[in-house]
């Protein structure tokens, strides 16, 4: 394996994941819009329902080794707790969660560290979670689609 290229779980060589990726996989989905919420956080929204929002830093997420906040933290919904906690136990995967969303089915990711796993993981995550809110016909139609 060299460079920028890892294998993906079928053995295709992709690229690893950046934040450059993040608006073209959301928007790449049916009835995307980009929006806000929370006041003025960026959020990819279906149908008025938000699947991915560029949080701010705030005093609940901070970083372990130097105590700065987060800022640039990306809140991806999960369809489930179980999910959430498979994302999260993958010691591969960069995703985490902190006490802030116990119980809500959401992990977070730093974007700086997406390179840590490879574009077709990330396009996955995202489009579950874009699952995770779209309307069930409209998720049905894309699964068939």
């Amino acid at each position: 394996m060299t460079g920028d290229l890892a294998p993906d779980t079928v053995g295709v060589m992709t690229r690893r994941a950046c934040a450059d990726d993040i608006h073209e996989l959301c928007m790449s989905l049916p009835e995307v819009e980009f929006g806000t919420s929370w006041g003025d956080r960026p959020t990819y929204k279906v149908r008025g329902k938000g699947f991915l929002l560029h949080r701010a830093p705030h005093r609940t997420a901070v970083d372990p080794e130097t105590g700065e906040m987060y800022d640039d933290l990306l809140v991806i919904v999960t369809a489930s707790a179980e999910e959430k906690e498979a994302l999260v136990g993958d010691e591969r995967l960069p995703f985490f969660t902190i006490d802030h969303f116990r119980g809500y089915n959401a992990v977070l990711v730093q974007q700086s560290r997406l390179d840590e796993i490879d574009r077709a993981e990330l396009a996955e995550v995202i489009t579950d979670a874009w699952l995770a809110k779209a309307p069930r016909t409209l998720a049905r139609k894309f699964l068939d689609g």
